[in-house]
């Protein structure tokens, strides 16, 4: 399994923008085939950081996944309104593998 963490430097000014981006992935990405864990906006803190992770079995599901995500009317408008409002300063993606698995059970406190 792979989890993309994407890291966005926002324009601390649209942040509702970038709110209402992530609730459009928040129906495209899952529909798109991937699993979608969130996207994370500023609350306390810095004003500029913000996150969208998602994990996919591998590699070449990810490349499924964004043929689907690039064709999807939902995915296509989305891109559209990042680049219209350019709440997007720059983005970074990263895949990982989970290291420290299996887990054990999580006590109830």
């Amino acid at each position: 399994m792979l989890t993309c963490f994407i890291r966005y430097e926002i324009d601390p000014y649209k942040k509702d923008a970038f709110e209402e981006y992530a609730r459009n992935w928040g129906q495209a990405i899952p529909r798109c085939g991937a699993d979608l864990i969130g996207y994370f906006a500023p609350h306390e803190g810095t004003t500029t950081t913000a996150y969208g992770v998602y994990t996919l079995p591998n590699l070449a599901a990810y490349e499924a996944y964004r043929t689907r995500l690039m064709a999807d009317p939902l995915g296509q408008e989305n891109y559209r309104f990042a680049k219209k409002e350019q709440f997007i300063r720059r983005e970074e993606r990263q895949f990982y593998k989970l290291a420290s698995g299996p887990h054990t059970t999580r006590i109830e406190p």
